[in-house]
């Protein structure tokens, strides 16, 4: 039974970002190289996060009762800006080295191209897009978003649920105390909507720093620190799990847009009627 909670728990918090990895990264180095970044941002930031949450708990004393209910109110706050802040400045990076990216790709897989309209004709032909124009480097900069809030997400992800995971294999009986029994379950749940809300506000991030949209970067870090004390009000896990859903649907339809997508591009990927999205995944095969 153990095994079955922890094999269960495991494919459900990080199935669908194994998934998004093997059919949309895996196949590309480069991709592999920004998303291992990407979650070695969100480390940096972990240890930065965790220097001050020892440095608050030295000041005070590790006291227990109210103080430690404010220091870990202060500690989700602080992690979460600084969060935030190492992935404005992943964007800052990618940003400035953004033009010598594409010729390495290129080089390393023994292109030369001699003019700008051959390679946006590669690109093209290669990446399925639709129109090669001005705003090509919008759209790289949207897969780096993408790949980079993936990274995020994975690295958020492990860290926050390894542990408990690990405790799924036993010994003892969740619940025997008068917990929750689906605290495993719901845990698993929890770790889906991080790691995915990580994506959709990667996206949405680098799409309002991209456009100048102050407002986008606001609410991404509003829902992130918002997501984060829905947790203060466990073991309520029904209030907490449907209000983190809510938010994470919410920012992915936002994403999806931010990305470039519409409604009628929808349409046509459900139906398989997207001849750019058919001959891209033929070509991967």
């Amino acid at each position: 039974m153990t095994a079955a909670v922890f094999f269960g728990c495991a494919f459900i918090a990080f199935g669908p970002a194994l998934a998004l990895y093997i059919f949309t990264i895996a196949t590309e180095p480069l991709r592999i190289i920004f998303l291992i970044i990407g979650a070695f941002f969100w480390l940096v930031s972990l240890l930065l996060s965790s220097l001050v949450w020892f440095l608050a708990g030295t000041i005070t004393e590790n006291k227990d009762g109210p103080v430690q209910k404010y220091l870990l109110m202060f500690g989700v706050l602080v992690s979460v800006f600084i969060q935030e802040v190492f992935r404005f400045g992943y964007y800052k990076i990618l940003k400035a080295k953004r033009p010598s990216f594409p010729p390495l790709a290129l080089r390393r897989r023994g292109y030369g191209f001699q003019t700008f309209s051959s390679l946006c004709s590669f690109i093209k032909a290669s990446e399925g897009l639709k129109n090669i124009s001005a705003d090509e480097t919008a759209l790289s900069m949207r897969l780096l978003a993408y790949v980079s809030g993936l990274g995020f997400g994975i690295m958020s992800g492990v860290f926050s649920f390894v542990n408990t995971l690990s405790d799924s294999l036993g010994p003892g009986t969740v619940g025997i105390h008068g917990d929750s029994p689906q605290f495993f379950l719901v845990s698993a749940f929890m770790t889906l909507v991080i790691i995915m809300l990580h994506l959709f506000w990667g996206i949405v991030f680098f799409d309002g720093c991209e456009k100048k949209k102050w407002y986008a970067l606001l609410l991404v870090l509003l829902t992130h620190l918002l997501v984060s004390t829905l947790t203060f009000i466990n073991p309520h896990y029904g209030i907490s799990l449907v209000s983190a859903y809510i938010i994470m649907v919410l920012m992915g339809i936002w994403a999806f847009f931010a990305a470039g997508g519409s409604c009628r591009s929808l349409k046509l990927c459900l139906l398989c009627q997207d001849k750019d999205f058919l001959l891209f995944s033929q070509r991967s095969r």
